[in-house]
Order: C-alpha cells, then sequence, then structure tokens
C-alpha cells in the first residue's frame, strides 16, 4: 500500500530543493537498483508483483536492515514512478557525502570538470561514459544540472556505483593545481586531438552545451582541442552533443595507452 505521505516524499525527490532536504535521491528498475545496491545506503525499495520482480528481488541484497520493501500494485507503481514508462522497481537511496583530495588527485589521474552542463541525460551519460574510460572523477560547477536528478541517475546505467561526482568553483579549483597538472577544454578554436599530445593524467573541460567553456574556465586552461570534422572545411553541423564529444575525447586519450 502506497500512503500519501510516502507518495509526496517520492514526487519531493524529483525536486533538486527536496533531494537536499531529505537527502535522498530515486533509482528505477531492477538493474539500476541491483547496481547501487551495494554502493549507497538503501532507504527504501517498492516493487511490482510479477515474476522478474520478486526473483530479482529474492537474490538482491535487498532486504537488509537499513531498507524497508513494500509491495505496490501496477496503479501504485505508476502514480510514484518518475520515469514515463515505469520499470516495476523503485528505490530511494541516500546521497552520499565523499572525501577527495581536489589538488592532488589531477596529477595522479584523468579527471572531467563540467562546466555548466544543464542537460541531466547529457550528464548521466557522461558519468556513463567515465565509468567505461576508467575516470573516477568528475567535478562539475555550481551551474551544472544536479547528478542526484532522477533523469541523470537513470542515465548513468550504474556508473554513479563507481565515479564519484563532485560539485565546486572550478576557475578556483583549476588555479589551485600545480603549474604541472595539464588542464584540456574542448574547443572550435583548439588544435587537433588526433595530433595533440596529451597525457593520461590531468583534467578535460568539457563546456555548455550552447556556449562551450566559459572564458574564465578557458583562460586557465592549458591546451585546447578539437575535434575535427571531415573532411576539414566542410559545411556541416554547428557543435558536437557535449556527451557525444566526451566519448570522443575520452576515447583519444585512452588509445593513446595501448
Amino acid at each position: 500500500m502506497l500512503s500519501k505521505a510516502t507518495l509526496q516524499l517520492i514526487r519531493s525527490l524529483d525536486t533538486r530543493k527536496g533531494r537536499r532536504q531529505h537527502g535522498l535521491f530515486v533509482a528505477e528498475g531492477p538493474r539500476l537498483v541491483g547496481e547501487l545496491m551495494g554502493h549507497f545506503q538503501c532507504e527504501a525499495i517498492f516493487y511490482t508483483d510479477s515474476a522478474a520482480h520478486v526473483a530479482w528481488l529474492s537474490k538482491a541484497d535487498a532486504v537488509n536492515t537499513c531498507a524497508t520493501v513494500t509491495l505496490l500494485s501496477e496503479k501504485d507503481m505508476e502514480r510514484c514512478s518518475l520515469q514515463q514508462s515505469p520499470q516495476g522497481v523503485l528505490a530511494l537511496f541516500h546521497i552520499p557525502s565523499c572525501e577527495w583530495e581536489p589538488v592532488a588527485l589531477p596529477a595522479r589521474q584523468l579527471c572531467i570538470a563540467l562546466d555548466g552542463v544543464q542537460d541531466p541525460g547529457n550528464l548521466g551519460t557522461i558519468v556513463r561514459l567515465a565509468d567505461w574510460f576508467g575516470v573516477m572523477d568528475i567535478v562539475c560547477s555550481p551551474d551544472t544540472c544536479d547528478i542526484w536528478n532522477p533523469k541523470a541517475v537513470q542515465a548513468t546505467m550504474g556508473g554513479l556505483s563507481r565515479v564519484r561526482v563532485h560539485y565546486l568553483n572550478i576557475p578556483a579549483w583549476l588555479q589551485l593545481l600545480p603549474a604541472t597538472v595539464p588542464v584540456y577544454a574542448t574547443s572550435l578554436q583548439g588544435s587537433s586531438v588526433w595530433t595533440a599530445d596529451v597525457q593520461q593524467c590531468g583534467v578535460i573541460v568539457m563546456g555548455n552545451e550552447g556556449r562551450g567553456v566559459s572564458p574564465a574556465v578557458a583562460a586557465l586552461c592549458r591546451q585546447h582541442l578539437l575535434i575535427p570534422n571531415y573532411p576539414a572545411g566542410r559545411d556541416c553541423t554547428e557543435s558536437l552533443n557535449v556527451a557525444m564529444a566526451t566519448a570522443i575525447i575520452l576515447s583519444e586519450f585512452r588509445r593513446r595507452v595501448g
């Protein structure tokens, strides 16, 4: 049975204010919930009475002292789901707080910085890409959308289990980094990423969907990279989607390893 208070709580988590107030985020679908289960503290799980979902629940580490498990009707699941197509399993997880080394990490590993990315689908996809390409930390500007947005969480496809997302003032952070740490920005005025000299540590800055990297951040980047169109000089679309561009850039960086 879905109470009115529980429904209001779940609905409130569709907003940044509600997530901050309750310290919770929503994940939906048996695969995603199962992926996050071992990495985030689970507050509650709701599921529908289908054979597939019951079998999943019996295998998942779901029934524990930190989670309440509630069977819902299909109608109640439709009422509380934040997705257009409910997937039969919905869970509430606690938003974690993590300690990290904002200055030391880029000297040892590759990090992504997101400067004003607005679309939660793009953000979630970038987290998924970071997970695929072994990037463990993403730094977001305060005006980047919230990673705990339900659309962003769904788009990570479980990448949040392994990739940490931090929010801070990017210009101030970049100014603290040692001069030896490479800082790359994607730019239409940059040098071709295919021939640029790149390293396997440092920071790759990806900009806003429409405006690109902000002038304040661009001024602090030590190398500007371009993904050239083909053939060069041909009329084509103005730019690439930021998540697509991130995939190409990360692929090229990691290709250099082998």
